[in-house]
């Protein structure tokens, strides 16, 4: 009787030992995938980081990089932004003007958005060896051009090669698939999944909460480098999967989000998830920008807007005119949802769609704030701050995550040295 006692006291103690067992192992387990994916994710996570810091102020940036693009020297009354994207047009009948900003900025030159149009000889797109133009708003003389996204360290060329390289890494297409985008976008799920893994970790136990938030400043060294890894990330960890989550969406948004998205709540049909032709086979537009914006305005008016028409747009791949309604200096969308756009069918003008910041359903309200979350500008200002901060602690996280595992590798290594 005593031994059955005892052994049923005992069974309990197993139990629990059995348990810490397996949850050491699942531990080390976790341990050992964040090891090896973070090694992984570090090197992108540091460009990632750094660019993103960067590109958060990348207009400002780049107006004081390149005065000459941006500050308008003439002298004058200036001309409608239209009229000089029809001479443009006119001038050059390689190009078809893809973006048109309808109001330019005082002392500002205009920048325009261009593509290449048919080549009838060949049947396929001219080759032009630039998609961005500067015009004097005065006179409509060419003030620069430039390649946007070419690997160039140049002036001019600096800030598009850094945003293109933040989500992209500049890896060239092939295969019929924008292979940069898509591997940058995968690289952005395997970090989603990894929040959740450095979080389990980060927390060895319950009564020791505390210490995953503090960090050992006065100690220094390997210390406090382990800390910065691990109790840095625990601190901005919700920011951290925010950036992770809407990164998959800006680069994996047709393939991955909005299927996804779409199974918890409908989506607005958008114009730009049909197939896209090929980039040397652009659609030419038949109706003009001018009966476009008419249309626009119309819809605008019967939809009770006061903000007037920003800027149009042409997609060459869809065939799609966009009008973007944003008053003069707000191009880039500062604070909320960004800019309500409307959506015509470059053959016929035919409505194709709109997108109304903050309308739809709850699917299409996540989907518009992807960007304005990632870039920060939901928040305005504060919010591009704060992204430039977190861009820069990306780059420690990497950083410090490789320090923490090259000090530990040398310890195994040594500990390894005493016991042979």
């Amino acid at each position: 009787m005593a031994h059955e006692i005892s052994g049923a006291a005992g069974a309990p103690e197993k139990q629990r030992a059995q348990k810490a067992t397996r949850q050491r192992i699942g531990r080390s387990l976790l341990v050992l995938m964040h090891r090896w994916v973070g090694l992984f994710l570090a090197v992108f996570l540091f460009i990632s980081g750094l660019t993103g810091a960067i590109i958060s102020w990348d207009h400002e940036l780049d107006e004081w990089l390149n005065p000459q693009l941006f500050e308008a020297r003439g002298e004058g009354v200036p001309v409608s932004p239209l009229i000089l994207a029809e001479q443009l047009e006119a001038a050059d009948p390689r190009l078809m003007i893809t973006w048109v900003p309808l109001a330019g900025e005082p002392g500002h030159n205009i920048g325009l958005g261009v593509g290449p149009r048919l080549d009838p000889a060949s049947g396929k797109a001219f080759d032009l060896d630039f998609n961005q133009v500067t015009l004097d708003p005065v006179n409509g003389d060419v003030r620069g051009k430039r390649m946007w996204g070419e690997i160039s360290l140049s002036r001019e060329n600096l800030l598009p090669f850094l945003y293109k390289l933040h989500y992209s890494m500049h890896i060239p297409d092939g295969f019929g698939i924008e292979i940069g985008i898509w591997f940058m976008g995968i690289l952005a799920i395997v970090w989603a999944i990894d929040c959740f893994i450095a979080l389990s970790i980060s927390f060895p136990s319950a009564s020791a909460w505390s210490k995953s938030f503090s960090f050992r400043w006065q100690q220094g060294g390997a210390k406090l480098n382990f800390d910065l890894h691990r109790s840095g990330g625990v601190w901005v960890w919700g920011i951290l999967l925010i950036l992770a989550v809407t990164a998959i969406s800006m680069n994996l948004k047709q393939e991955i989000m909005r299927p996804l998205v779409s199974v918890f709540s409908p989506l607005t049909p958008s114009p730009f998830t049909r197939t896209p032709n090929p980039p040397e086979l652009p659609i030419e537009p038949i109706v003009s920008r001018q009966a476009i914006l008419e249309l626009a305005a119309s819809e605008a008016k019967a939809l009770g807007w006061s903000t007037p028409p920003g800027g149009i747009f042409y997609s060459p791949e869809f065939g799609i005119y966009g009008v973007t309604f944003f008053e003069p200096g707000h191009e880039h969308g500062d604070g909320g949802l960004g800019n309500p756009s409307l959506f015509f069918e470059g053959k016929d003008g035919a409505p194709a769609g709109a997108n109304i910041p903050g309308s739809g359903s709850a699917g299409d309200i996540f989907m518009q704030a992807q960007f304005p979350l990632h870039s920060g500008r939901i928040l305005g200002l504060p919010g591009r701050i704060m992204i430039s901060m977190m861009g820069l602690l990306v780059a420690m996280l990497s950083v410090t995550g490789v320090i923490v595992w090259q000090k530990k590798r040398a310890a195994r290594k040594k500990m390894s040295v005493k016991s042979g």
